[in-house]
């Protein structure tokens, strides 16, 4: 017979999935029917059999998705726990710049290596959703040169690897048992003032965001001014540092003069993101905020949490 006090072995969704080419992110709202719910319930909790039926063309192609949930979502569910940490996005208004809190129940993050198989995913999951929701954003990004975002610079280089990925963006067993294997998630979406941006000498560039432009080094704060690398970097009062996984992508519409960033950031622990955007908008010291918002401005901000695939699976019920 099996050993009772043997934990059943928990699947996370692809967060660790690798860089890809293309990416789409998806933010839907829900109806407020319950047979909209209802529908909503039984898509996600068989996400997996919509990406199977588009990936098997190109087992090359690596598609994924992702399937996130906002806090009053949850609540809707009516599930006898909560994840510990899951609370909507707030607004955060600094003394120049804030991070706005956008409406958002639902995230489809779909990654693959081909364009055409997210289009196609993304087309298949509002199929199968249909009026049980609305779209309250989507942005199709892509991979730019060496992974680099439209202001120049290599992006995504302070991401943990080997055995810090999932410590960093999983939720362990000693968290929330209830919730092993799961993973807290941000998005903004940040239009930049590419002209402005472009207008400054490299050497300003850099000393903004704290890395050299060509060959990403990382490079000290000698003004005493904080760059954005440094108010990024979360250490809390035992000396620890606390990582995030990002796997952000440009985006951008040269015709109607958009160029983005879509910030997407999962964590094992909600507040180190929540601490990580209080540095940029509120400054440290109080007041010396990001420099890269004088030319990086949020449209949109929410927060969602992505459960196990044991969990989203149990949703369908």
């Amino acid at each position: 017979m099996p050993d009772p006090s043997e934990r059943v072995p928990i699947e996370p969704q692809r967060v660790e999935a690798p860089l890809s080419k293309a990416a789409i992110f998806l933010v839907l709202t829900i109806g407020a029917e319950a047979k909209a719910l209802e529908r909503v319930r039984g898509v996600i909790a068989d996400i997996g059999g919509l990406v199977r039926a588009v990936s098997f063309r190109d087992l090359g192609g690596r598609l994924s998705c992702n399937v996130g949930i906002g806090s009053d979502t949850w609540d809707r569910l009516r599930r006898p726990e909560k994840p510990k940490q899951l609370r909507g996005f707030a607004e955060i208004r600094g003394p120049v710049h804030t991070a706005v809190a956008t409406p958002g129940d639902l995230l489809f993050h779909i990654r693959s290596e081909r364009t055409d198989m997210c289009f196609e995913l993304e087309r298949l999951v509002l199929d199968a959703l249909g009026g049980a929701v609305t779209v309250a954003d989507e942005v199709h990004g892509f991979r730019y040169f060496d992974a680099r975002d439209l202001l120049g610079f290599v992006d995504g280089t302070e991401n943990p690897t080997g055995d810090a990925l999932p410590l960093s963006s999983l939720i362990q067993h000693s968290d929330d048992p209830d919730f092993e294997g799961g993973s807290y998630v941000v998005v903004q979406k940040y239009l930049h003032k590419l002209t402005e941006w472009n207008s400054l000498r490299t050497s300003d560039q850099e000393g903004i965001i704290g890395r050299t432009k060509l060959d990403n080094v990382e490079l000290d704060d000698p003004s005493g001014r904080k760059s954005h690398k440094a108010l990024a970097t979360i250490v809390d009062s035992e000396g620890n540092e606390h990582d995030i996984l990002r796997d952000n992508m440009p985006f951008g519409r040269p015709g109607q003069s958009e160029f983005g960033t879509y910030f997407i950031g999962y964590a094992r622990n909600l507040w180190v993101i929540e601490k990580m955007l209080s540095n940029m908008f509120i400054g440290v010291p109080e007041g010396q905020y990001d420099r890269i918002l004088d030319f990086s401005t949020p449209i949109t901000g929410t927060t969602f949490f992505v459960p196990s695939n044991t969990v989203l699976q149990s949703l369908g019920g």
